[in-house]
């Protein structure tokens, strides 16, 4: 049987929210988390403002996610200097960080 993908979402609450912030975060998550080795996906963007049913967290302003296809793969990424820049570069602007990992099948 197959190692499950290893599932890495990331919901990033700002302190500044303004768009010009929330595209400054996108824009990083591109610059430096999209590339690691063993991705087999990655998407990132803003909260979708016109979806408000009772079900949805509305509780963030960016979200980053990101598929890899081993657990150890998520975990070398978790060390990777690009990874760690992000966090250096970003981090003074989180008001609140949530993180969800999950083990996940196709």
């Amino acid at each position: 049987m197959a190692e499950p993908l290893l599932a890495h979402m990331v919901y990033f609450s700002l302190k500044d929210n303004s768009p010009a912030a929330r595209a400054r975060l996108v824009a990083a998550c591109k610059k430096y988390l999209s590339r690691h080795p063993g991705t087999v996906f990655f998407a990132c963007g803003t909260l979708a403002e016109d979806l408000r049913r009772e079900v949805n967290d509305l509780d963030f302003d960016v979200a980053l996610h990101l598929v890899f296809q081993t657990k150890k793969d998520h975990d070398a990424y978790q060390e990777a200097p690009l990874h760690n820049q992000f966090i250096a570069e970003n981090k003074d602007n989180w008001k609140k960080v949530r993180v969800f990992d999950a083990c996940v099948e196709r």
